[in-house]
């Protein structure tokens, strides 16, 4: 089963595509260009690369958050107007858990740490099994690294763009337990995006066509709309 899964929850877009457990390709872009100028771009440079057009496509997968606001709707949006093209079915997956899984076989607690602004990151904690299954400890929270350190016990490993913001923080209050994902683990990549949906799309746990981000965070225009009434 080919299913192409796409990340645009950080600056570091992701498209990756796998052949039930096989990896076919992978293109990731940290560039100053938004996600909406070089999303579909993106896609058919990969899917040309490798011979396949989206009819070749069994399913899609995309993360859904948390992260920012804009890219999460720009992703969803696509992969909803790819559905709606090519008639195929799509799963949505937690973007902290795609990043969790770009540690398999890790004998410590992993921690992928998004920033989230306001000195805060959305992060959760994740513990692989012996044969490498991934498990989650917590649901998706967003919350202050000093309040994340305090609940982690024992040696963990932290990756996501919040670890170059806080990671004296975390090195403060952790010491010799607190470990960092090399480069190549750090942010989010298609292929585990679309791991996790070939899972999802085989036990029929599509997405719907109304679905939403999973934000986690209410945004600045819902609380402003909630504190005056309007959002001006």
């Amino acid at each position: 089963m080919k299913v192409l899964g796409i990340d645009t929850a950080t600056m570091m877009g992701s498209v990756g595509l796998i052949d039930d457990d096989r990896p076919v390709a992978q293109y990731s872009l940290s560039i100053e260009v938004t996600h909406s100028e070089r999303l579909m771009e993106t896609i058919d440079v990969l899917l040309r690369g490798v011979r396949i057009g989206l009819d070749g496509i069994d399913g899609f997968a995309v993360s859904t958050g948390p992260g920012s606001f804009t890219g999460l709707r720009i992703g969803l949006a696509t992969v909803k107007g790819l559905c709606m093209a090519t008639g195929k079915e799509a799963a949505s997956v937690s973007t902290l858990e795609a990043l969790a899984l770009n540690m398999p076989y890790c004998s410590y607690s992993i921690c992928p740490v998004l920033d989230a602004r306001k000195k805060e990151v959305y992060s959760a904690l994740f513990r692989c099994d012996e044969d490498g299954t991934l498990k989650r400890l917590t649901d998706d929270m967003v919350i202050s690294p000093e309040s994340l350190v305090e609940m982690i016990k024992g040696p963990v490993v932290f990756s996501g763009d919040g670890v170059y913001t806080y990671r004296d923080i975390f090195k403060r209050r952790l010491g010799s337990n607190a470990h960092f994902a090399p480069v190549n683990a750090m942010f989010p990549s298609g292929l585990s995006v679309a791991r996790l949906g070939l899972s999802k799309l085989k036990k029929g746990e599509t997405m719907d066509k109304t679905g939403v981000p999973a934000y986690v965070r209410r945004s600045e225009a819902e609380i402003k709309f909630e504190t005056r009434g309007t959002l001006l």
